[in-house]
């Protein structure tokens, strides 16, 4: 596909309320790459006659008036950071921002971000493009979802990026990949609520579980040791409503004693399923989350969960890219594990449930 074909659909900025025109805009107009317009702002030579202008009548008509990251072009790719990532209210994706900042901020480097609405092809092509600047400098993907995973693989070979992921979610790309192994703490969980005598454990998966890896995988591995086939994975969205749905069906079944949820905000909406339900927690039904969110010990009952260090996995991976930036090598990355943290919401199966 040509440069023009890719953005003949890009607005007139002078239709855009009065907002100040881009190198993309200019480039969109003239019919080039944004990377022509960057050499022809930094007199290249490598650009033909017509074709400059091309440029420079774009540039006027439009009224661009280049900037320092617009001039930074044509330098090589800038010391700084753009975060691409779906989500930024949620425990997993949040922690993980929070990391990547902390970590540039120690290191001087300035932060951007690019939320990218959906895995469409046009949203990731937008979100491609844009981290594809020079000025964005080194790329973190967070990828615990369908739209990181198709930015993270539709990503030009030079730019430098590294992807917080879950495990699974992408086969080998060549692409840096950090990942933390939920896979053992998972079974960790399942043997716990085995242990208290619950014949079978329920699960309540998030979307970026896979069977192969991960939250999924450690949960089957645990109960296939104990000689159990795993009952159907019980689905839910990101959201509080579809887990909440997931756990009214989980409570209509009385067969139901113990239960691993794929995060924290997916274990509260299951346990007000339960409670609407007329279940007790942990005297009916034990249930188990996944990441330790702030306040979850202060639930009633406390919550039993994973903890996970987000913030790590942000940190180590603002590392990788920096050494990508920088021409290092890159030091693999030593993460703590995840680990099971057992509170109030998890207990002995009940001797009068002969149902179970």
């Amino acid at each position: 596909m040509s440069q023009l074909s890719r953005h003949q659909d890009t607005p007139d900025p002078r239709r855009r309320g009065g907002s100040v025109p881009s190198i993309r805009d200019v480039a969109a107009a003239a019919g080039v790459s944004y990377q022509t317009v960057s050499r022809v702002l930094n007199g290249s030579p490598k650009v033909a006659p017509e074709t400059r202008r091309q440029v420079l009548e774009a540039i006027e008509r439009l009224g661009f008036r280049p900037n320092r990251a617009a001039r930074a072009l044509g330098r090589g790719r800038a010391r700084a950071v753009t975060v691409v990532t779906s989500n930024t209210t949620l425990y997993g994706y949040a922690s993980t921002l929070q990391g990547i900042e902390e970590a540039a901020r120690e290191n001087g480097l300035a932060v951007g971000m690019r939320v990218i609405e959906s895995a469409r092809s046009a949203d990731v092509r937008q979100a491609v493009e844009y981290v594809s600047d020079l000025s964005a400098g080194g790329v973190i993907v967070v990828a615990f979802d369908a739209e990181g995973v198709e930015v993270l693989r539709s990503l030009p070979a030079e730019v430098p990026a590294v992807a917080a992921i879950e495990p699974g979610l992408l086969p080998e790309t060549g692409r840096t990949m950090i990942c933390l192994d939920e896979g053992p703490a998972a079974a960790d969980a399942t043997r716990h609520l085995l242990s208290l005598g619950h014949r079978l454990v329920h699960h309540v998966a998030i979307p970026s579980e896979t069977g192969t890896r991960g939250r999924e995988a450690g949960w089957r591995q645990a109960l296939a040791e104990a000689g159990l086939q795993a009952p159907p994975v019980v689905a839910a969205g990101w959201d509080a409503r579809s887990a909440y749905e997931a756990g009214q069906v989980l409570a209509a079944d009385p067969s139901v004693t113990a239960i691993l949820c794929g995060n924290d905000d997916t274990a509260l909406a299951v346990r007000r399923a339960l409670y609407d339900a007329g279940r007790d927690v942990p005297g009916d039904v034990s249930i188990v989350g996944f990441d330790d969110v702030p306040g979850s010990a202060y639930w009633i009952p406390a919550l039993t969960t994973v903890r996970i260090d987000f913030a790590a996995l942000g940190r180590a991976c603002l590392a990788a890219v920096l050494a990508q930036l920088d021409s290092e090598p890159q030091a693999a990355p030593v993460l703590a594990p995840p680990v099971l943290v057992v509170r109030e919401s998890t207990a002995p199966r009940h001797p009068m449930n002969t149902r179970s």
